[in-house]
């Protein structure tokens, strides 16, 4: 067995510093076209539907990259538990990247027809697999430097990379929102915040060019030889548990993210940039708040966090979509908080929970796929499901509350079924005397 030593604090700060960026630079990709899927990509690229059927062939292609990521949890899990947890870091980030800038080349349809949405959802496809791959590598090579009792912690700081990369990705698209008219907007702007991903690409590269393999791979005596067989085989119930109690957290994100950014420029006829604004300063809060409660998991456990969130969000879905409705700013903001606050109760600890669920030998490909088909069953169709739900609904779309009660209800029992997993603090006994 190779040595294997702790990490002292300042290596852990620079280690976590350098997964967030990662983890914020690939997620700024990925929402970055959830954000043009909601605003413009329908009419561009589907001209010849009904703005409804434009507004769902523009979610389905999001939702590729969906179905896109557990196959790259498969392909980079398997890297990361056979060659090591670093390669796959500079591996997702050049697909992920690389894709998205590709995006922003792509001609509409009317330039090149059907050609135009057929290449749309081949990068889309391409980014789902480089991110994939990201949430595995940057979670584990952070989780397995993480001294046990502040796992929780350190952990967090890959979750909060997507609040970056959201803040990111919608302040560009303000900022282009707010200076550009719809015309140019629709016919350059909504390009430039995917040819800025070229830049932020290579400033990830140089920042995880300095990070060292994780002591938790390096530990490892024997690997898998077929990683995802072993999960399959040994490991299906974890998968399917994480799965099903993970999909709440995406349904919740991507409603109040992608689904009413839509459903508010749409239907409620509110200005896009107030509808980006009173989602991002609910996303302010939201990242604030990850260290918070993934410090409490190291002291009340992952999963009492876990059910608290869940339980949240059964009751708080109905309040969403009346708050929403009303199109007022401020009583959206709230009801976007109180969701996003549910959320990341649950994710806060997520990346600390699912690597301590699976064996070493195969916990990259584990962690990563039940994360990513949780990503399928909440995230790739839940944007679908509420557009079809509220599009004959009155002002206040009922069945989309619905929809999201059951499935915080749904994660709810599977939580209750996963194991706690926080390591036992071992309290020393006082010498006899």
């Amino acid at each position: 067995m190779r040595d294997v030593h702790t990490v002292r604090a300042p290596s852990m700060l620079r280690l976590a510093a350098a997964s967030l960026a990662g983890t914020a630079i690939e997620f700024y990709d990925f929402f970055v076209y959830g954000t043009a899927a909601a605003l413009v990509l329908g009419p561009l690229f589907f001209p010849t539907f009904s703005p409804l059927a434009g507004t769902l062939a523009a979610f389905a292609t999001f939702g590729v990259g969906f179905v896109a990521r557990p196959l790259g949890a498969v392909l980079f899990g398997h890297v990361g538990d056979r060659r090591g947890r670093r390669p796959v870091l500079v591996a997702s980030l050049l697909l992920t990247g690389g894709a998205t800038v590709a995006v922003g080349c792509v001609p509409t349809y009317g330039a090149i027809g059907a050609a135009a949405p057929v290449l749309l959802v081949a990068l889309r496809f391409l980014q789902g697999l480089g991110l994939g791959g990201e949430w595995g590598g940057a979670v584990l090579l952070t989780a397995e430097h993480a001294p046990p009792g502040r796992r929780g912690l350190w952990s967090s700081f890959p979750q909060i990379g997507p609040s970056f990369g959201f803040l990111l990705a919608n302040g560009v698209m303000v900022a282009l929102s707010a200076t550009l008219s719809d015309a140019q907007f629709a016919s350059w702007g909504w390009r430039v915040p995917f040819w800025a991903s070229g830049v932020l690409a290579v400033a990830g590269l140089w920042l995880r060019s300095s990070l060292v393999e994780s002591p938790g791979f390096l530990a490892i005596d024997t690997h898998a030889r077929v990683p995802f067989v072993e999960v399959v085989r040994d490991h299906w119930r974890l998968v399917l548990l994480t799965a099903g109690a993970l999909s709440l957290g995406y349904a919740i994100f991507y409603t109040v993210t992608t689904w009413s950014l839509s459903y508010g420029t749409e239907r409620l006829g509110v200005d896009r940039t107030v509808m980006l604004v009173c989602v991002m300063a609910a996303m302010v809060v939201k990242g604030s708040l990850t260290p918070v409660f993934a410090s409490l998991s190291d002291r009340l456990g992952r999963r009492p966090l876990c059910l608290a969130g869940s339980a949240l969000a059964v009751v708080w879905m109905f309040p969403l979509v009346a708050l929403l409705s009303t199109g007022e700013p401020l009583l959206m903001f709230a009801g976007f908080l109180g969701a996003l606050i549910a959320f990341i109760t649950m994710f806060a600890v997520i990346a600390a929970y699912l690597p301590e669920l699976f064996d070493p030998r195969v916990r990259c490909t584990g962690a990563a796929v039940g994360y990513n088909l949780g990503g399928v069953l909440g995230g790739a169709l839940t944007p679908m499901i509420a557009t079809a739900l509220s599009e004959h609904s009155g002002r206040a779309p009922w069945g989309v509350g619905a929809y999201l009660t059951v499935v915080a209800l749904v994660a709810l029992g599977c939580f209750a079924l996963l194991p706690e997993t926080r390591p036992v603090r071992v309290v020393a006994e006082p010498a006899a005397g």
